[in-house]
C-alpha cells in the first residue's frame, strides 16, 4: 500500500472515530452549559481545567509523541518489533516514574500554579479557591493520559488506530455522567466535573490494554534507562515541550488575560474554542496523527522526494477541508449556539459573546491545519529545536497583540490575537522547513487552495441566505433551528463539493471517480 493511502485510510479512520468522540464533547459542554451557564463556576473549571491540559500537551500528545513515535518507528521497521517493544517498555517504565513526580509536585503546588495562570480571579472572592480545589482534584488526570499517549503511539506505528481515537468518548461520558448524578454530593456543585475528567481519564488507559495485549506488546517494567535509544528519545523531548504545544501555549496565556476581563469572559473563550476545535479534532489532528509515521518511515529511509509528496498531498487535503470550514464555522456561530447551547443557564446574551469569540477563532483554523502538519516535518527528522525557537517568537506575538486588542474588543480581542500568533507560527515554520530542504513542491497546493475559493464563495452566499430565515436570538422553537441550520449545512456542502469537481480539484475528482467506479462494480455484480 502507498503512504499517500496509508495516510488516507489512517486519516479516514481516525476521522470516523473522533467525529463519535467530538459529537460527545459537543453534549458534554452542552450539558456543562445547561446546568452551570457561563460564570463564576466555569470560570473556575475552564481555567483549572487548562492547566492538566497543557501538561497533557507538554508531555503527553507533544514532545513525547513528537519524540517517540519516529524513534520508535525507525526501530520496528529496521530492528524489528522485539526490540521495538524492549525501548517501548523502557519508555513507560520512565514515564511513570517521572509523572508520579510531575503529579505530586503539581498538587503540591497548586496554590501558586493556579494564582499564576489566573491572576485576574484574585480580585474576585473564592474564585482563586474554587480553581485551586478543582485543579488538585484533576491534575492526577495528566498522569493516566501520559499513559495513554504512550500507548498510544506503540498503536499508530503497528498499524491500529481506531481504539486510541476513539477513547476520549470515555472521557466525555464520564464527565457527563458525573455532572448529572453527583452534583447534589458537593458543595461545589461542578466539584463533580473534576471527579468525571479523572475517572474519565483511568477508563481511557484502562481501554488500550487489551489492544497492546493482541498486538504482542510485552507490558512489563524495564528500568534500563540507559539505553542509548532511550537516551536519544529523551534528548528530542527536552526542546519538544515548548514546541509542540505552542497552540496550547497561547492559550493559556489567553486564558490568563482573560481573568482580568468581566465574569464569564474565560468561559466565552472556552466555548467559543470548543466549536472552533470540532473540525480542528475530526480531520485537522487525526491526518496530523496519520501523517507522522508515514514522514518518519520516509525520513529515516532516505527518501526525500516521498516525504515531499506525503507533505504537499496532506497540505492538500488540510486545504480542502479547512477553508470551507472556517467560513462555515463564521456563518454558522450564532445559529449553532443558539440551537445547541440556548437553555438552561446559557441565556442569549451567553450565545452572543460566545459566538464573537467563535466568529474571532475561525480563520485561525486553516492555519492551524497547516502548523499540525508542519511540525510532524521537523519531527520526522528528528529536528525538535526548530519548532522551539518558533514557539518563542509566537508566544511573544500572541502576548503583545491580546494586550494590544483585549481593551477595546475584550475577550473578542483574545481570540483575534491566538488566530493572528497562529498565521504567524505557519508561515514562519513553512519558511523555516524549506530552508532547511528546498522547494517543498507545494505549487500544486497553492493551485488547489486557488481553485476552491469560486465554490467556498459560493458556497457562504448559499448558507448566508439560508441562515437568514430565523431570528437566532429568540429562545425556543428546536426543530426550526435544527431544520434549517441542518439544510443550510446540508447544502454548504453540496454547492463547496460540486464546485470542486466542476472546477477539476484533483483530490475531489479522484475521490468522485473512486466512488463511481465502486458504484458501477457492485452494479454489474
Amino acid at each position: 500500500m502507498s503512504e499517500k493511502k496509508n495516510i488516507t485510510r489512517a486519516t479516514g479512520i481516525l476521522g470516523l472515530a473522533t467525529i463519535l468522540s467530538r459529537i460527545a464533547g459537543l453534549i458534554r459542554d452542552m450539558v456543562i452549559a445547561a446546568l452551570f451557564g457561563a460564570g463564576f463556576a466555569t470560570d473556575a473549571f475552564f481555567m483549572a481545567f487548562t492547566i492538566p491540559n497543557l501538561l497533557r500537551r507538554f508531555f503527553a500528545e507533544g514532545s513525547l509523541t513528537a519524540a517517540f513515535v519516529p524513534t520508535f518507528s525507525e526501530l520496528y521497521n529496521l530492528k524489528g518489533r522485539e526490540e521495538a517493544f524492549r525501548v517501548a517498555n523502557i519508555c513507560m517504565t520512565l514515564l511513570l516514574l517521572v509523572m508520579t513526580v510531575v503529579t505530586l509536585a503539581g498538587i503540591a503546588g497548586s496554590p501558586w500554579i493556579v494564582k499564576g495562570i489566573g491572576y485576574g480571579y484574585g480580585a474576585i472572592e473564592g474564585k482563586l479557591a474554587l480553581t485551586d480545589h478543582l485543579n488538585r482534584i484533576m491534575f492526577p488526570y495528566i498522569f493516566l493520559i501520559s499513559l495513554l499517549a504512550l500507548a498510544t503511539g506503540v498503536l499508530n506505528v503497528v498499524g491500529h488506530y481506531f481504539v486510541p481515537a476513539v477513547s476520549p468518548l470515555l472521557l466525555n461520558f464520564s464527565m457527563i455522567a458525573c455532572a448529572l448524578t453527583l452534583r447534589p454530593y458537593f458543595a461545589d456543585d461542578i466539584t463533580s466535573l473534576a471527579v468525571g475528567v479523572v475517572l474519565g481519564g483511568i477508563a481511557q488507559l484502562l481501554v488500550q490494554l487489551p489492544v497492546l495485549f493482541k498486538h504482542g506488546f510485552p507490558l512489563r517494567l524495564n528500568f534500563q534507562f540507559g539505553d542509548a535509544t532511550v537516551r536519544r528519545i529523551a534528548r528530542l523531548m527536552l526542546p519538544g515541550i515548548a514546541g509542540v504545544a505552542i497552540y496550547q501555549i497561547n492559550v493559556v496565556v489567553t486564558r490568563l488575560l482573560g481573568s482580568f476581563l468581566p465574569e464569564g469572559s474565560v468561559s466565552y473563550l472556552y466555548y467559543g474554542q470548543r466549536l472552533f476545535e470540532f473540525p480542528q479534532g475530526i480531520f485537522v489532528v487525526s491526518l496530523a496523527q496519520a501523517v507522522l509515521p508515514a514522514l518518519s518511515r520516509q525520513a529515516s529511509a532516505g527518501d526525500h522526494d516521498g516525504f515531499r509528496e506525503s507533505l504537499r498531498f496532506a497540505l492538500i487535503l488540510i486545504a480542502l477541508i479547512t477553508v470551507p470550514a472556517a467560513i462555515g464555522l463564521v456563518l454558522c456561530a450564532e445559529p449553532m449556539y443558539s440551537l445547541f447551547f440556548m437553555k438552561g443557564a446559557f441565556d442569549a446574551e451567553a450565545v452572543r459573546q460566545t459566538a464573537l469569540a467563535l466568529t474571532a477563532y475561525a480563520p485561525g483554523l486553516f492555519f492551524v491545519g497547516i502548523s499540525r502538519i508542519l511540525v510532524p516535518g521537523f519531527y520526522a527528522r528528528k529536528d525538535t529545536r526548530t519548532p522551539v525557537w518558533i514557539s518563542f517568537w509566537t508566544l511573544l506575538v500572541n502576548i503583545v497583540l491580546g494586550l494590544v486588542l483585549m481593551g477595546p474588543l475584550g475577550h473578542v480581542g483574545l481570540a483575534l490575537a491566538l488566530t493572528l500568533s497562529t498565521i504567524f507560527n505557519s508561515v514562519v515554520l513553512f519558511a523555516a522547513l524549506r530552508k532547511k530542504m528546498g522547494p517543498l513542491g507545494v505549487g500544486s497546493a497553492i493551485a488547489s487552495l486557488l481553485r476552491i475559493a469560486p465554490p467556498a464563495f459560493a458556497m457562504a452566499w448559499v448558507v448566508r441566505g439560508m441562515l437568514g430565515a430565523v431570528d437566532w436570538q429568540e429562545a425556543g422553537q428546536m426543530w426550526v433551528k435544527g431544520g434549517v441550520l441542518a439544510a443550510a449545512v446540508c447544502t454548504g456542502i453540496v454547492v463547496y463539493g460540486a464546485g470542486c469537481y466542476l472546477l477539476r480539484v484533483p483530490q475531489v475528482s479522484e475521490a468522485a471517480d473512486l466512488i463511481k467506479a465502486k458504484i458501477f462494480k457492485r452494479a454489474g455484480r
